[in-house]
């Protein structure tokens, strides 16, 4: 999929849905850590945190509590608009949406004492440029792996056939360039039970994993075979491969 297509069908699942699988019946083993359990960890009850590409909002409304002041941003105005639907829902006062590209952080340096990026891009030099000294910035991404035996059984997926842990490296080495003194990188490829074919077609509806699912009659086709040989008593059974950095400035 290329940038164009990408955008134009993330705005779409943002009119629909936002970026909330809550919804799914899923069982993942063997999942070394919870972003956003790490995220909330390093935040302090005065921090004013970002959050690049918060899709709906759906995370960081769960994690309110966890500082002064939280400004989610996304550069799809649909997502925007959920994400803002979600927050006047939820009552919750100190959090803010906005539309915004992470090329072009429209905020003053050194503004953020914590800044998260959840499986979306973001620009290594302006994330440096607007985090405190001493702060910290966190990133999970989805790793060239994920959902290797879907990729196989469809015959393409989001990451093509690139080397696991690609992706990972060429981050670490922005953030480094950017000037982060501290790096850390971990990884992890879990195993994942879907409950149901509704579940695991939800999921390839909403996201990427396999680029224009649905858009033709034998993707059902391979998809129903595809079930039947990984079918387990836990569930549809194929892989989560991630990775998280954390970088200290």
């Amino acid at each position: 999929m290329d940038s164009f297509d990408y955008k134009k069908f993330y705005n779409e699942v943002g009119q629909m849905n936002g970026w909330d699988f809550s919804r799914l019946s899923v069982i993942v083993e063997d999942a070394l850590w919870n972003f956003w359990s790490e995220v909330s960890s390093r935040c302090k009850a005065g921090d004013i945190l970002l959050d690049i590409g918060t899709g709906g909002g759906e995370a960081l409304l769960r994690m309110t509590d966890a500082a002064l002041l939280l400004i989610g941003i996304d550069h799809s105005e649909a997502m925007i608009h959920t994400a803002n639907r979600n927050r006047e829902r939820s009552g919750r006062s100190n959090i803010r949406f906005l539309p915004m590209e992470a090329s072009k952080l429209g905020f003053p340096d050194r503004f953020f004492q914590v800044i998260s990026c959840r499986h979306s891009e973001f620009n290594a030099a302006e994330v440096a440029r607007v985090l405190a000294d001493d702060g910290v910035f966190l990133t999970q991404q989805v790793g060239e792996s994920d959902k290797c035996n879907l990729a196989q059984a469809f015959g393409r997926g989001q990451s093509g056939n690139a080397k696991r842990g690609t992706l990972m490296e060429r981050y670490a080495a922005e953030l480094k360039e950017a000037g982060f003194r501290q790096i850390d990188c971990r990884q992890y490829d879990a195993v994942e039970y879907y409950a149901t074919a509704e579940d695991l077609i939800f999921l390839l509806k909403h996201t990427p994993i396999i680029p224009g699912f649905g858009q033709t009659e034998s993707d059902f086709q391979t998809l129903h075979r595809f079930i039947a040989e990984h079918q387990t008593p836990k569930g549809i059974q194929t892989n989560a491969d991630r990775f998280m950095i954390i970088a200290y400035k």
